[in-house]
């Protein structure tokens, strides 16, 4: 009796998860519960209790989730999408309609959401890489990756699994590898030669509570294989994927998840729809540190990297790594890495003679634009503000400003300096759309065949801007 109960409790989470792919797929297209009753061989009726029992949502409230999840990802990325576009793709009858279902969902309208920012997901556990978070922590992201990831574009070829699909419950994923492991070895169907273990993310934990991220442990297999119960077969596409290889803690994987998604977004590469997933290389029970040695793969659409348009004044963030970089009329071609590597020796230049007096931040190289560092003191820490000093590849010129940690701070200070008589530095015009609160071209024909005179350069004018504003700012 209770193996019958079982094996029905296993085809009912085999048809179920037809459906949970069949969804995920087709959030713009019909699904309603007839059509899905269909897809899953059950009468309506019945269907919607089986879904409700096994999901813990019924049908319509999982499908308008995964909308509404779908949606937030969207705009968390391209936020001048049309909202009444999106709305209607994704199967609202209205604008209206989507605007209460998502600030219910959310605490906050789909319109803030997209103009104010996104710190209040927090308020359901989620804690999204914002504009301002990213700002304020990227110099230790970098140094990170220095000290813990190998990261790349690379084009992998498709990857046949074997799965076990769940729910939010992270501890279960064990006993699930577990029991994939007896069930392909009693099957003859694992992957011996390449053998891997993959767990792959249905959701976007930047927009899904963790309860109800969805995810699916895998092994790679050596043939097709049909769905038994809980088992079923999945297909890693062929394509490109940003994969950062990893040798950490368990403690450490959500902060590799956050480095490679600053990587990809430092770097140019534009997301694109897919699953990400973890690609294991090791048990990690074996390593002397217990460590475990893996891919983080993302989806990225292919980066064609082309020359800039240097008439156009916005910003591009494309990465600057293939790119050359054209300065002033009256200068010859320079190459981006000579740059960069010039800004190296600067940043070490200052490390070395004034580590007693600053902490320099890592370069900053995500802008096609300009690179920088900062540098800043315990004092100023405290008030929350740095002094940066910037390379402009559009004017090709060396500036130094003071920023600050976040708007609310570089407003603070700005509105300070904007109603004193000081005014020896430029002001900026506007804090809406500067990270500058006073800045000063210190350099405004660098002569880079002479690297010495130019270094003594940016010292001495860097310093005599640093120790005026430090006056003011610590006196």
């Amino acid at each position: 009796m209770q193996s019958e109960i079982n094996e029905t409790r296993q085809e009912y989470i085999k048809r179920i998860n037809y459906v949970l792919d069949f969804v995920e797929k087709n959030l713009d297209a019909d699904l309603s519960l007839k059509k899905l009753s269909e897809k899953a061989h059950y009468s309506s009726f019945h269907f919607h209790r089986i879904f409700s029992a096994i999901i813990g949502e019924n049908l319509n409230e999982f499908i308008n989730r995964k909308r509404i999840e779908r949606i937030a990802s969207i705009l968390l990325v391209e936020g001048n999408k049309p909202m009444k576009e999106l709305a209607y793709s994704y199967g609202f009858n209205s604008e209206s309609s989507f605007s209460r279902a998502f600030k219910k969902y959310y605490g906050i309208s789909p319109t803030a959401f997209k103009s104010e920012g996104i710190s209040t997901l927090s308020k359901i556990g989620i804690e999204p890489l914002t504009l301002e978070k990213y700002i304020c922590s990227i110099d230790n992201i970098k140094k990170w990756i220095d000290m813990n990831a190998q990261i790349t574009v690379k084009e992998l070829q498709e990857i046949q699994l074997a799965g076990i699909a769940n729910m939010g419950d992270f501890d279960e994923m064990g006993n699930m590898y577990q029991r994939l492991m007896e069930w392909g070895t009693q099957k003859g169907v694992l992957s011996m030669s390449g053998f891997k273990a993959v767990t792959i993310y249905h959701d976007n934990p930047n927009v899904t509570e963790t309860s109800k991220v969805r995810y699916s442990a895998c092994v790679t297999v050596a043939k097709a294989i049909k769905a038994e119960g809980e088992i079923r077969p999945l297909v890693i596409p062929k394509g490109n994927y940003a994969v950062g290889n990893f040798e950490i803690e368990a403690k450490d994987f959500p902060k590799a998840w956050e480095s490679i998604c600053v990587w990809v977004v430092e770097n140019g590469h534009k997301f694109r729809d897919g699953d990400y997933f973890e690609l294991y290389h090791n048990d990690h029970k074996t390593h002397p540190e217990q460590k475990f040695i893996v891919d983080i793969c993302i989806p990225v659409e292919r980066n064609v990297n082309t020359k800039p348009d240097r008439n156009k004044k916005t910003t591009n963030n494309r990465g600057l790594s293939d790119c050359s970089v054209q300065p002033s009329q009256g200068q010859a071609l320079l190459d981006y890495r000579q740059l960069i590597n010039y800004m190296k020796a600067l940043r070490s230049f200052f490390h070395k003679e004034y580590a007693d007096d600053f902490k320099l931040g890592t370069i900053y190289q995500g802008n096609i634009d300009f690179s920088y560092f900062s540098l800043t003191t315990q004092e100023l820490k405290k008030q929350k503000l740095k002094f940066v000093i910037i390379l402009n590849y559009r004017l090709m010129h060396f500036e130094i400003c003071l920023s600050g940690q976040n708007k609310s701070i570089r407003k603070k200070y700005w509105e300070l300096f904007k109603g004193s008589s000081w005014n020896k530095y430029h002001l900026a015009e506007s804090i809406d759309d500067s990270l500058s609160i006073l800045d000063h071209i210190i350099v405004e024909k660098p002569d880079f065949d002479n690297t010495s005179l130019l270094t003594a350069q940016i010292e001495t004018e860097s310093l005599k801007f640093i120790n005026e504003i430090r006056g003011i700012l610590e006196g």
